[in-house]
Parts: structure tokens; sequence; C-alpha cells
């Protein structure tokens, strides 16, 4: 490692399969989707996504704020909330110039833009709300936690698609390792379960599709040999980062260390991952080079896994090459859908808990890989299993490909 030892003191998750941390975990350990009819997506072509279900946002919120967040703001700032109580800081008396808030994001608002486009075209400009920018653009998720939590060091919002969550970890261990600020709030958010988006998906031929009475919570299979497209999902993981060194100086107890990042972009194809997985498979050499790891190290990946014909084939056969000691495969999306820019922060939130609790969730929806996949992929049950040293793999269109190395701490 390069830089100081960059610890992940707290975590705060909002999915499908649960509105906290503690639910969604084990909500990812069950290995059952959560994937329904949603009837906001009535006529669609396909009308089944994972949710978030159960919860009042705007109460949970509270104040008079919420009428101007969109859902993956909310998310954002929801899930922020229990990362920082988790981490044991308070912002009211933290020093907020050292603070730094970094989070992602995929397509912002844009189901709040489509709403007020519709507004605007069928009743007219008085029709729309006065804050329906804030509703869209893709920075407020940071710029709503800034506010709320007195933040005045660095604040960003990166977008590399599905793997923005990645991104925005990563961007956030480097002010870290500058200098730039002592704590760092990151991660990333997405809401984007709407007529709109689910029609272009359905329309590029990446999600899966059913008959009426298929079972929407069975259709995401990743690595499996019938495998047939995404199902979307929305929700949000924000992490708190600090040095090590720091944080155990205030008592602080690390959920996990952030060991390595690496990025790359394949410059191939705006949808398709390049066919070699060659330059996937660098962000991932980089990101073991920067831990100071050999491939052997790794005892257990966390796979992008998005359930797609190319991803899974791509990614399988990355992981099988990188990783000839086979070690343990999961994919996260099987329960929750694919929670598109959110997805890369989630899925590293699960893998911090599967270093701190010794348990790798199971793929939902998989009696075994593909019999072209030499990959060992945990099915049925989790397993039980100290891991000390794992990767989360993250990739997105445009070629976006970030990889993280964490480790036990």
């Amino acid at each position: 490692m390069t830089g100081p030892a960059i610890a992940i003191t707290g975590l705060g998750m909002i999915t499908p399969a649960g509105n906290d941390t503690d639910s969604t975990w084990h909500g990812v350990c069950a290995g059952v989707s959560p994937a329904h009819r949603v009837p906001e997506l009535s006529g669609c072509a396909v009308d089944f996504a994972c949710t978030v279900e159960g919860i009042d946002l705007d109460a949970a919120i509270g104040g008079r704020t919420a009428f101007r967040m969109g859902r993956y703001v909310k998310f954002a700032l929801l899930a922020a909330r229990e990362a920082v109580a988790d981490a044991g800081l308070d912002p009211t008396s933290w020093d907020g110039t050292r603070v730094a808030v970094v989070v992602g994001t995929s397509s912002g608002g844009s189901a709040s833009l489509t709403e007020q486009s519709v507004a605007l075209d069928r009743r007219g400009p008085e029709a729309t709300s006065p804050s329906g920018i804030l509703l869209t653009i893709p920075n407020m998720p940071a710029a709503e936690i800034a506010i709320k939590m007195r933040a005045t060091g660095p604040s960003m919002a990166p977008c590399t698609a599905c793997s923005s969550g990645v991104t925005a970890l990563s961007v956030a261990r480097d002010l870290l390792s500058t200098g730039q600020c002592d704590i760092a709030v990151a991660g990333a958010t997405e809401s984007i379960v709407f007529p709109v988006a689910m029609t272009g998906f359905v329309r590029s031929g990446a999600a899966a599709t059913a008959d009426p009475g298929d079972d929407p919570a069975l259709l995401c299979r990743p690595f499996a040999s019938d495998r047939a497209g995404l199902v979307l999902g929305e929700g949000a993981a924000i992490m708190v980062l600090e040095r090590e060194q720091d944080a155990r100086a205030r008592g602080a107890k690390p959920r996990a260390l952030l060991a390595g990042a690496g990025a790359t972009t394949d410059a191939h194809h705006p949808t398709s991952p390049h066919p070699s997985g060659a330059v996937a498979q660098r962000a991932v050499e980089v990101a073991l080079r920067d831990a100071g790891w050999q491939s052997g190290d790794v005892e257990h990946v966390n796979a992008h896994g998005t359930s797609t014909p190319l991803n899974d084939a791509t990614e399988a056969a990355l992981i099988s090459r990188v990783y000839p000691h086979r070690p343990p495969v999961t994919a996260p999306k099987g329960v929750l859908g694919h929670c598109m820019g959110a997805a890369g922060a989630i899925e590293a939130g699960l893998t911090v808990l599967t270093l701190q609790y010794g348990v790798v969730p199971p793929i939902a929806n998989l009696d075994a890989p593909a019999v072209e996949f030499d990959i060992d992929c945990v099915t049925k049950q989790p397993l039980h299993q100290r891991i000390d040293r794992a990767v989360s793999h993250s990739f997105g269109f445009g070629g976006h490909n970030a990889v993280l190395a964490l480790q036990r701490a």
C-alpha cells in the first residue's frame, strides 16, 4: 500500500433486502430475492424490480427539507446517518473543515426529471416543482449530506455508471491519503425504477423478461447457464473512512481496511464489456499491486455478476485466470437486483461484512455455475469461513472498471 492504511469505521445501507445494514446483511445471506411486480411499471414490457419497501422516507428524513430531495438523495442521507453513527462520530462536534463527502450515482434524479417533463408538457410551467432542479442533479446526495452534517471539506459526485460507488470510495481513500481530509463520508446511491429507465434496459436487451406466470424473484441468476438478463434494483451504501491510526487513536474499531484500489477503461463499446476481459483484469491487478498482494492472497471475490450473458461470461473467465486457486465467489445482484450506480458501494459494504463476520452469502437462484465457468460459486447456503483478504469487482457501461481490495481489520 502506497499511503497510510485506511479504515472503514462506519457503514450504512438501505437496499431492497432491508432498510439498514443489519437487515440488508441478513436478507442477502438468506439468498432470497425480494423482486416483485411494481405498480409504477404497469404496462411496461418488464413490470418487476427490486425496490426499497417498508419505510416512509420523508418521515425518516424528518424536518422540512425532504420536499426538495429526490428518492436517490433520501437513500443517501439515511445511509450516511447510519454510517456516521456506526462510526461513533457526531457531526455537531467534529471539525467539518476536515470532513469530505464523496457520493456517486449513475443516473441521479432521472425519474424526477421525467416527472417534471411530463408535468410541463401536460399542464404547463406552474405544474412543475420550484425544486425541480434539486430533484434531478447528481451532486445533490453529496451536497445534502454535507449540509446536514456540517462537512465543509471537499465534496464530489463521481459518475462512472455501475462502478460509481467504487470510484467514490477510491476517491475518498485518495483524499485521506493526501491529507485533504481526516474523515470521508463516501459511497453511492441510485433510484431509477421508473418506466423510461426500465424501457431503456429492455430495449437494449440487458433486462430479464418474464411470462405472466413467472416469479420475478427467480429471474436474476448470476453465472447460471440459463441467465437471461438483469433485474433492476435501487438503494444506497455509505461508508465512513479514516486513516487507521487516527481511528484507533480515538478508540474506534474498524470494520475492515481499504487496502487497495484499481481502475481502467475498456475503450471498446458503450454497453458491452471487452470480450477478452484484459482491461478489466488490469484493474484487478492494479488493485492487488496497490494492496501489496499477490493474486493467491485473495480469499474471496465479490463479483459484479449482473446475470447478463456477456458480463458473466467475461467476468467468470477473468476470475478463473486471475485467481486459479478458486476462492469462493458471490454475486449479490441475485438478491438485490442491479442497483446501478449504487451497486459497487453496496457490494463493497457486503464484502466488508464478509471480512468482519466470516460469512460469504450465497448467490440467489443458482444451483451451480454454467459448466464452462471454472469458478467456485457459493450457492444455496452461506459459507462460514474466515476471510482475511477479499476483492470487490465493479464494471460499468462505458467500459468503466473499478476494483477494491479489502482486508480484515
